[in-house]
């Protein structure tokens, strides 16, 4: 599949993706509030944690991200929300202990 006909993530969870939006606006982080609109599901986190609904933006790495790569903590209203951020791309979302995410129709 290639990279634009991955789903927008904010089609498929738009509630997360606004809460999303407005921690990182909360949290000063506004260049990646902007992009955090427009990141793209490339695939779950495949863990199988029941609590964990995490998902990658981008092709999972193999290994450590490495160079330029930082973690942004996030306080939403409930669970956790943890971005793995490389070089200012959002490239994996953390999302855990939160209210169960469903997909809308798209």
């Amino acid at each position: 599949m290639s990279k634009t006909k991955r789903p927008l993530a904010r089609e498929l969870f738009p509630n997360l993706i606004t809460e999303l939006v407005a921690c990182l606006r909360e949290e000063g982080e506004e260049n990646l509030a902007v992009s955090a609109w427009d990141i793209r599901f490339y695939e779950e986190c495949g863990c199988g944690d029941d609590f964990c609904q995490s998902f990658y933006t981008a092709e999972r790495p193999d290994g450590a991200y490495g160079p330029g790569h930082r973690c942004v903590p996030l306080i939403p209203s409930k669970g956790d929300l943890i971005l793995d951020v490389v070089e200012g791309r959002i490239m994996f979302v953390e999302v855990l202990y939160y209210p169960k995410l469903s997909r809308s129709a798209s």
